[in-house]
């Protein structure tokens, strides 16, 4: 039994000083974590946003550069969820959802949620964590451990389920106060405010509030939040002891450089989220009112009244465009009669959506074409680019063209963050009447500028809005 006892008793230090107990090589650890990452790419949505992710990455270095593992290669992700959360996996990734982003007023509360992360991931809470739930498994069916460490074959098995808890729950009270206290003290040596890690508990307690009062339901929040009863003794008292940490720099937060980033922020549900079943590179044409999927990987570039669609290295187009319908003719008779085209190949009538066409191949060109009727306008679609399966593509984005319904509106016009210089007597009220938050606008805007329940804005402040 002495290949038992080996595992079993194996050590591995934390950043505390202390030694904890763990059946996983930080080697296997950074394997699984990379492994974990890039399922999570493959089933998460992205936010496209190059500015803030570029921003949230260089807030995120600035504090792992300084942590207790600089060594590892980290990455920040923001996520296209309008979840407020934040999570990590072993190994250097950190992610944080943009619903989150919208209730912070600041870089030192974006650096505390950051920093917290980085906490889970230089105390290796995970592999902790997962430790502690795999012991007593282990211990009961020592003949079979024995077998596995005399085979070489790994002890840990599936590996699929090993941090989802974490991610949804937290890792308990001990550890996510340790998180806690190492982002506090990762925040005092970078030069952050420690106390900002006091503020985003307390903007999350009131968003916790503000979900109870109007869902009757309490948000799931990753043990960041969900661990702490508002004005948490403990967690004061690990800030505090930050200031003890020497600082290693000075931070020159501009508040305004947290407002240009966060500007153009999406609130609620975006268009990314519902183009993931649906494909991702729907269009919306919110003057003409249709909507449309092109290829994937297709760039797109639009005036007010056309969108061109490129395949990459330029190798096929897909051009949009549209015309006032003058007399109630057949499509195909249009495509004759007012693009001047006869006799197309490979020809296919149109019926979609409720919406009539006709389309072909133009026998000179041999460019796809088409013609669709909505409403009082012809749109025109001319495809460039044969063969190499760009007109299956060009031809699947046509039958994909469709009016806009109803309750997409939201999508085709996301709800973003601005920010006004509050002047005079403003109050939310007046805010929420301009606000297309759908419910309770006016609570909203309270919770996204840390003025929840009943504050309002002073002269000169600066308030986060939505348009």
């Amino acid at each position: 039994m002495l290949g038992l006892a080996l595992l079993l008793g194996g050590c591995a230090s934390n950043p505390t000083g202390g030694m904890d107990f763990v059946l996983m090589s930080k080697d296997s650890e950074l394997r699984i974590g990379k492994e974990e990452h890039e399922k999570l790419m493959q089933a998460a949505q992205v936010y496209q946003d190059e500015k803030l992710t570029a921003y949230v990455e260089q807030v995120g270095q600035r504090l792992a550069a300084i942590s207790h593992a600089p060594e590892l290669e980290y990455h920040f992700t923001v996520i296209d969820s309008p979840d407020i959360n934040a999570f990590a996996l072993p190994g250097g990734y950190v992610y944080i959802n943009r619903g989150l982003l919208t209730l912070l007023s600041s870089e030192d509360q974006l650096a505390a949620v950051l920093g917290h992360e980085i906490g889970h991931i230089t105390a290796r809470h995970a592999v902790r964590q997962q430790t502690a739930g795999r012991t007593a498994r282990i211990v009961s069916t020592a003949a079979t451990v024995a077998s596995v460490v005399t085979t070489g074959t790994s002890v840990l098995g599936d590996t699929a389920n090993l941090f989802g808890g974490a991610l949804v729950s937290g890792y308990g009270r001990e550890m996510e106060l340790e998180a806690d206290g190492l982002g506090a003290q990762y925040l005092r040596k970078a030069g952050y405010d420690a106390n900002a890690m006091v503020q985003v508990i307390e903007v999350l307690k009131n968003h916790e509030d503000f979900m109870k009062k109007t869902s009757n339901r309490a948000p799931a929040y990753h043990g960041l939040f969900a661990s702490h009863p508002r004005n948490d003794t403990r967690l004061q008292q690990a800030v505090a002891q930050a200031a003890d940490v020497s600082a290693l720099g000075t931070v020159n937060v501009d508040p305004a450089l947290f407002r240009e980033k966060t500007s153009g922020l999406v609130v609620g549900p975006s268009l990314q989220n519902m183009t993931g079943a649906l494909g991702r590179n729907r269009y919306y044409q919110t003057l003409l009112g249709y909507t449309m999927v092109f290829p994937e990987d297709w760039a797109l570039e639009e005036t007010p009244t056309t969108v061109t669609a490129t395949a990459p290295e330029q190798a096929a187009t897909l051009k949009v465009e549209v015309l006032r319908l003058q007399e109630a003719i057949e499509p195909r008779l249009f495509i004759r009669e007012r693009l001047g085209i006869a006799d197309l190949r490979q020809t296919e009538t149109l019926a979609q959506f409720g919406l009539g066409g006709f389309t072909g191949l133009d026998p000179q060109s041999g460019e796809r074409l088409a013609v669709i009727y909505y409403g009082p306008r012809a749109y025109v679609f001319t495809g460039a680019g044969q063969g190499n399966g760009f007109d299956d593509a060009q031809l699947n984005a046509i039958r994909s063209f469709r009016p806009i319904a109803r309750n997409e509106g939201i999508f085709a016009n996301p709800i973003q963050i601005s920010w006004i210089q509050a002047e005079g007597q403003v109050r939310y009220a007046d805010l929420a009447r301009r606000s297309r938050i759908p419910g309770f606008p006016e609570e909203m805007l309270r919770l996204m500028n840390s003025d929840y329940p009943a504050g309002e804005p002073q002269a000169g402040e600066w308030v986060k809005i939505t348009n």
